[in-house]
């Protein structure tokens, strides 16, 4: 019998509707965890997919708010930079993820400070061998619906680099978005009629460079959640370059695809002016175009109720085609194949890995 979509979508949208409470949680746990007495002024999340989403997300905060230089290393190599003086998040939701693995052991091999953050598996044997501190992460769900959880411990470790806590404003901004959870899920709400809006078309997200992460979160979950492939893409970048494309697109694109752009309440009139000029360009070449404008002058509050936006957007693409949200099993095809001991030129693989992240 095939899987029923409406019970992938309705534990989805459960998990969506938890993102305050995570968020909260997520922090009190992320606060609670000092593995070097002063917070280095670098610091690498180690990570893929929906776990390592979490460090695109926070740099939302941390770019303007901390003297903090926060990047994510989506891969099994680390940078010849990361040496002791860096602090190295490594975020696995199942704790399996291969090229996680790898880096966590290499960071360790340099001496580099470590922080796990995972819900189990190899990661969390690993660091409590090692003695490093672990940030255990609910289980039950894919990595991607945890993502409140995931940043807010980011954001949580690093706390202490903010000019002052960020508790109370966490407190108040999850407590806000419980009070809009409610519209965002509705058959009625916003969501819902940006999904009706794209309809089947190609999703095209871009952002200000300042929600860059948001705009890759939304790729990601449309990319998932919908199974259809997705773009993203920031001003004012997009105008030195995609412009050019957008200028030369025939009559018959906005059949294929739709663009879905972000805006602040906090947005300059120079944003303002660049969104508008671009909302004329598609408007005349026949490319449906949704504005999101994210509810908050704040830029927390903006952030979880965009990643919130996304997820019940997302869903509502799912659902109108038709699509359980929540099987990747793409993803685990993949895994369980290279696991079966496909070898290399070079040799043999490395020890099978289970078809997880």
């Amino acid at each position: 019998m095939p899987p029923d979509p409406d019970s992938g979508y309705q534990r989805l949208t459960e998990l969506a509707r938890a993102l305050p409470g995570q968020f909260r949680s997520g922090f009190r746990a992320g606060r609670s965890v000092r593995p070097v007495p002063t917070l280095p002024s670098r610091v690498v999340l180690l990570g893929m997919g929906g776990s390592a989403i979490a460090g695109d997300l926070a740099c939302v905060l941390t770019d303007p708010e901390t003297r903090v230089a926060l990047s994510v290393v989506r891969g099994p190599d680390l940078p010849r930079s990361v040496d002791r003086t860096v602090l190295a998040l490594a975020a696995s939701y199942s704790g399996n993820t291969e090229e996680t693995l790898d880096a966590f052991e290499e960071a360790g091999t340099r001496g580099v400070p470590r922080i796990a953050l995972t819900s189990g598996g190899q990661l969390a044997d690993r660091a409590r061998r090692e003695g490093v501190p672990v940030i255990m992460i609910p289980e039950g769900g894919p990595p991607r619906a945890w993502v409140g959880f995931t940043l807010g411990a980011v954001l949580g470790i690093l706390d202490p680099a903010f000019p002052r806590s960020n508790g109370a404003r966490v407190d108040r901004v999850s407590r806000e978005l419980e009070g809009k959870i409610d519209a965002y899920a509705s058959r009625r709400g916003a969501p819902e009629r940006w999904a009706r809006r794209i309809g089947t078309r190609r999703v095209v997200l871009y952002a200000e460079s300042a929600y860059q992460g948001l705009a890759l979160r939304w790729k990601c979950q449309v990319e998932e959640n919908a199974k259809r492939p997705a773009e993203s893409g920031t001003l004012p970048e997009i105008f030195h370059n995609t412009l050019v494309a957008w200028d030369a697109a025939g009559a018959s694109e906005g059949r294929y695809r739709a663009v879905l752009q972000f805006t602040s309440a906090a947005a300059t009139t120079a944003e303002e002016r660049r969104l508008r000029y671009l909302a004329g360009l598609l408007r005349a070449r026949g490319v449906p175009m949704v504005t999101v404008r994210l509810p908050a002058e704040e830029r927390l509050a903006a952030l979880l109720h965009g990643i919130a936006l996304g997820d019940f957007f997302t869903l509502a693409l799912a659902r109108r085609a038709g699509i359980d949200p929540l099987p990747i099993d793409a993803i685990d095809r993949m895994k369980a194949r290279l696991s079966r001991g496909a070898r290399t030129p070079s040799g043999p693989r490395r020890a099978p890995t289970p078809p997880v992240r």
